[in-house]
């Protein structure tokens, strides 16, 4: 606690903003005046916030998998995560809590914890992964009503895009003064993100991240969201990280980037022995992703809207092939030097939780190592043909099905933490399911 007083002190701050990433990774926590949060030296919250549903509700099988009388967890504030607050009226700090059960351990069920456990099996091998996060979204209008459709946000102009505008410069510049917030925000945060493009979807954008510690990066991820849904807010707009926010625009996707480096010689233990070449381990790793991706893809599909982004006219992973630098194929391998060898899962979507996103790649690729697994040959060229059927759960439930059949998974996650999950996204299935859409009132309801 003594950098973080000292961090609060030299940014005279007055509040702090205590927080936890839960399941579906949005920000729970507590307000704190600097005073109170130093003396409590972290504090304590209920751990049942671990297994409620994005919907408020919680999983119906919560009792057996939390104390049935609500008990606390403590939090333990990572100094690292330490940010300012940019959009708040007063000084204010925000700090990112690891989750310890009142037994001193690592809350089972904490995303923080999840991935924590990965990079733990990571480092008992002499290995550090590095990731590089691409995260995209959508800058939208104001929609206070859920029964009405989404509508793109109107830049400087006041036109809306009518056209695929991939790369633009120009149709960046019509959200300028948005993005100029963002990066303002993002710089007093220390947030590295490299670079920002305009997508094809319409006002839809993507940010890069630079390549670096697992933990951290989705730490990033994590803040940048909320920053990003603030900034939207002060130019009068929602952000939206919906998988497919709109009927007739491409999805938004979280690409993440992930290499292996050894720890005692800080090479990229992916590399082959030439230029054009990877090694057994790189093949290895491939392997895993392309095995287990089906029954890890609830992680990277969470939400019910999820499933919507796969389809093949609009370019998102429909199948399990890999290629180098074939943006078609859910597995990428860019054409890099080779101290940047390094894989591309383009299956996680911008909905996703980024630590267990992350955590579930990461453990995909290192039970590739461990059975030494071999992938399929890269695919050269459109990994779905037209008519190709679709490999890819279709829907959440699918996805939960496909988690609870891999008892490798489970294992390598932890047992608790997945019975956990799949609780609550059933949950959130149930509910969804019980909806009755404008879609089979129109169809069925004067002609079945």
């Amino acid at each position: 606690m003594e950098a973080v007083a000292r961090f609060l002190k030299e940014n005279n701050i007055t509040e702090v903003e205590s927080t936890l990433p839960d399941m579906t990774g949005n920000a729970r926590g507590k307000f704190y005046p600097t005073n109170k949060f130093l003396s409590e030296k972290g504090g304590k919250i209920p751990e049942s916030l671990l297994v409620q549903t994005v919907n408020g509700e919680w999983a119906e099988n919560h009792y057996d998998l939390v104390d049935p009388t609500d008990k606390d967890m403590v939090l333990v504030p990572d100094p690292e995560s330490l940010r300012l607050v940019p959009w708040a009226d007063e000084p204010t700090a925000q700090v990112i809590n690891d989750c310890y059960t009142s037994q001193g351990d690592h809350h089972p069920l904490a995303s923080r914890s999840v991935l924590r456990k990965i990079l733990k099996l990571y480092e008992d091998k002499g290995l550090r992964p590095v990731i590089a996060p691409e995260v995209e979204f959508y800058l939208v209008q104001k929609n206070t009503d859920p029964d009405y459709e989404l509508k793109p946000a109107t830049g400087r102009s006041g036109r809306r895009e009518t056209a695929r505008q991939s790369y633009s410069i120009d149709a960046v510049n019509e959200f300028n003064p948005v993005i100029d917030t963002l990066y303002n925000y993002c710089e007093a945060q220390g947030l590295d993100v490299d670079t920002l493009i305009h997508e094809s979807g319409a006002a839809q954008m993507e940010i890069n991240f630079l390549h670096g510690d697992a933990l951290k990066l989705a730490d990033q991820v994590f803040v940048f969201k909320r920053t990003l849904r603030e900034t939207a807010l002060k130019h009068d707009m929602y952000a939206t990280f919906m998988a497919k926010p709109m009927q007739h625009e491409p999805g938004s996707s979280m690409h993440i980037h992930q290499s292996l480096i050894d720890i005692e010689s800080g090479e990229n233990i992916f590399a082959g022995k030439q230029e054009g070449e990877f090694s057994k381990a790189f093949y290895h790793y491939v392997g895993g992703l392309q095995k287990y991706t089906n029954n890890a893809i609830a992680f990277y599909a969470p939400n019910v809207n999820s499933y919507r982004r796969f389809a093949p006219e609009i370019a998102a992973p429909v199948n399990f092939e890999w290629g180098i630098d074939n943006r078609t194929t859910g597995l990428r391998a860019p054409e890099a030097p080779l101290v940047a060898s390094r894989i591309e899962n383009r299956f996680p979507g911008s909905d996703c939780n980024p630590y267990l996103a992350i955590a579930a790649s990461l453990a995909c690729g290192y039970l590739g190592m461990q059975q030494q697994l071999q992938p399929s040959k890269p695919n050269q060229g459109l990994a779905a043909d037209e008519g190709d059927p679709i490999e890819v759960p279709r829907s959440l439930e699918e996805g939960l099905r496909q988690l609870e059949d891999c008892p490798e998974l489970s294992e390598i996650m932890g047992k608790q933490f997945v019975e956990a999950y799949i609780g609550v996204k059933r949950a959130e299935f149930e509910t969804f399911n019980e909806v009755i859409s404008s879609w089979e009132r129109e169809f069925l309801l004067l002609n079945v």
